[in-house]
């Protein structure tokens, strides 16, 4: 039997001020990281946060292949700007590596632990011990290499979302839900766990749809959902509830497909933005058929619950 070779990863540590972690996690995570890590993903209260103008270490994995030199390249030119930008904090600090088999699950379990993300939703990690009250919805999570543990801004408001949507809307009897990028799965699960029976998770990484089955099992709501392994491009079953946890980039190039598959009055979850992106969103999202119902901000991020009007025609 032939050993599997050995995976390496080019991992990029960054030393940089607390105000700057939030973009430097958006950009690396919109470059392609296969894992962020920072203080800034613990779940509040669990420590207390930096003061301003303190230093705190962002490590983010990426395969280590032909295309590590340019991804280096292009997070140098990233901090050069915030520099230029941010010329009153201290310059962040870049250091890289190669390493083989950098063990995540251990990496994931020191930022990872049961959190209460809105009034009735819980999320915990599969390894971690939680008491749930009469009224709690627990959600467990092993998030492997995929992104979503609760633990994210821009992942806790879309779930506080989707709690204020399904539990205060009751002229929806049957909610059809689309979960775009969905990584663990999380907001699919959620979706499920709050009575939703038809729910639709897609992410184009296979291994992302593989942990989101797995995690579909764990929650006990496998039958309700179905995980699709490709572009969002390619669905075409209507939805009464879509979720697109992405980037502001994605989003935009998302935006007409995400329209032609919302049911008239149904809602749509827009996160993953940061505060400098909300002109250029608000122009192409906040305009006819949408409206905007709820504007959801942490920190630096913002989350948007829009509705389609009750016409019939479809763009």
């Amino acid at each position: 039997m032939t050993q599997k070779e050995p995976e390496k990863w080019l991992k990029i540590e960054i030393t940089a001020p607390v105000e700057l972690l939030d973009p430097l996690s958006n950009f690396l995570e919109e470059a392609g990281a296969q894992g962020v890590f920072s203080e800034s993903l613990l779940p509040p209260g669990a420590v207390d946060f930096p003061e301003p103008g303190e230093s705190e270490v962002i490590q983010a994995f990426f395969p280590a292949d032909i295309r590590s030199e340019k991804r280096i390249y292009a997070v140098r030119k990233y901090l050069k700007s915030l520099e230029e930008i941010f010329p009153e904090l201290p310059a962040p600090v870049l250091a890289t590596e190669t390493i083989t088999d950098p063990d995540w699950g251990e990496q994931w379990k020191k930022y990872f632990k049961p959190i209460r993300v809105c009034k009735n939703i819980v999320v915990k990690p599969t390894w971690e011990r939680y008491t749930p009250t009469s009224r709690d919805i627990v959600v467990e999570i092993d998030p492997g290499m995929a992104f979503g543990t609760g633990q994210h801004a821009s992942t806790r408001m879309c779930m506080e979302a989707i709690e204020d949507i399904i539990l205060k809307d009751r002229s929806i009897e049957e909610w059809k839900v689309l979960d775009v990028g969905c990584g663990t799965g999380i907001l699919g699960i959620t979706a499920a766990k709050m009575g939703a029976e038809d729910v639709i998770c897609v992410d184009n990484d296979p291994k992302a749809t593989e942990i989101a089955a797995e995690n579909a099992r764990i929650n006990e709501v496998a039958d309700r959902l179905k995980i699709l392994n490709e572009d969002a491009a390619q669905i075409r079953q209507p939805r009464n509830l879509i979720i697109a946890n992405l980037t502001a980039k994605l989003l935009a190039r998302l935006h007409a497909q995400l329209v032609r598959l919302l049911l008239p009055e149904g809602y749509l979850v827009i996160s993953g933005i940061i505060e400098p992106d909300i002109p250029a969103m608000e122009e192409i999202f906040v305009a006819a058929p949408l409206a905007k119902e709820r504007m959801l901000t942490e920190k630096e991020w913002v989350c948007y619950v829009l509705r389609r009007d009750a016409a019939d025609g479809r763009s």
